[in-house]
């Protein structure tokens, strides 16, 4: 049913003839709605104190909920000294029986996929105003022009001599775009995406979320837009949501500094912004380096705001390496390393520790 494309699992191992045309384009203006990148040594917007203060007060706010990653559904076969875990086939649940079978399923007809998602409904009603339970997709985003600067450099070199530049004689990486090989690594998720939600009746996100930097916006795009289910299967909305919590680590890096608002919307006026979006970027720093523990609490603030103001069960979020491993600390679950492309499954009990 699966097949393997490097490390992305799909299933019939093609792209549809939509999928094809973007990559054709994208081959034949690789500068497409491009703007010129910020000098690194620009000041940063005026309301940057303000900002910060008030992401430093969602990060210290009272939390409602605790959050803690909810083991035994899903495989992950990680592999080599970093635990790289890959894109599993049907996302990697576990076939097994479930206490909800025998009433949702008593003649044995359904699919894994199908009794899971009973399954979740049935926590989701049983623990109404104690606890919420979420399945997250993440992906990380494809390959960009930063990653492929570091991979020919090696990150030694790539620290002490490219961080803060733009970019060089051939590529650009202030607020990196997703280079061919990036842009393939999206379309092969489209690909798996949809043999998954046919045949394996893998539930799309209800809702998706997505990092404002150009990488993500461009995976996730990729990634889920134009995928099309058979008659009877409900095809939820595509219109993400962006959310200035799921960028990357803060610090001096330029691939991480990203565009304004107004460039956003023009280029993806099918994303919608969070309330409160600045138009500016006022989190970028020019020195310094946010730490694993404080992305975390940040990370854990992102889960906050999706907890109490999202009543879908089934989510995604497009977003960065350094995100990820935030998440994976700030919910306690098994350490591992995506690789760019790839997607994995959070399925995450977030326990009300303060009722409204």
């Amino acid at each position: 049913m699966f097949t393997m494309i490097g490390q992305h699992a799909t299933g019939a191992g093609h792209w549809s003839g939509w999928s094809m045309l973007k990559l054709l384009l994208l081959m034949s203006f690789p500068t497409l709605s491009l703007t010129a990148p910020p000098s690194v040594s620009h000041p940063i917007a005026s309301s940057e104190s303000e900002s910060m203060k008030s992401l430093a007060a969602l990060k210290t706010m009272a939390p409602k909920y605790r959050f803690t990653a909810v083991p035994g559904y899903f495989q992950m076969a990680g592999r080599g000294p970093r635990n790289e875990v890959p894109t599993m086939p049907g996302m990697g649940l576990i076939d097994q029986p479930y206490p909800t079978d025998e009433a949702f399923d008593p003649q044995r007809s359904k699919q894994p996929w199908e009794r899971f998602v009973n399954l979740l409904n049935s926590w989701n009603e049983s623990e109404k105003g104690k606890a919420a339970y979420k399945l997250i997709y993440v992906t990380r985003h494809g390959q960009g022009y930063h990653n492929a600067k570091e991979s020919d450099v090696g990150s030694a070199e790539w620290e002490t001599r490219w961080v803060m530049l733009n970019g060089d004689d051939n590529s650009t990486w202030f607020d990196s775009h997703l280079t061919l090989e990036g842009i393939r690594q999206a379309m092969t998720m489209n690909a798996f995406w949809q043999d998954a939600a046919t045949t394996l009746k893998l539930p799309l996100p209800r809702r998706y979320y997505a990092s404002p930097l150009a990488r993500c916006l461009e995976t996730c795009k990729f990634s889920f837009e134009g995928i099309e289910l058979p008659p009877g299967q409900e095809k939820p909305p595509f219109k993400p949501i962006i959310k200035e919590l799921l960028r990357e680590r803060l610090h001096f890096h330029t691939c991480d500094r990203r565009r304004n608002g107004t460039w956003i919307r023009e280029n993806f006026p099918e994303f919608e912004f969070e309330e409160g979006f600045v138009d500016e970027d006022v989190y970028w720093k020019t020195e310094g380096r946010e730490t694993l523990q404080e992305h975390a609490a940040r990370t854990m603030a992102l889960l906050e705001d999706v907890f109490e103001h999202d009543d879908e069960q089934i989510i995604s979020f497009s977003t960065h390496s350094g995100t990820i491993a935030a998440l994976i600390k700030a919910t306690g679950h098994e350490d591992f390393f995506v690789e760019p492309g790839n997607v994995v499954p959070f399925l995450i009990k977030g326990e009300i520790i303060q009722p409204n």
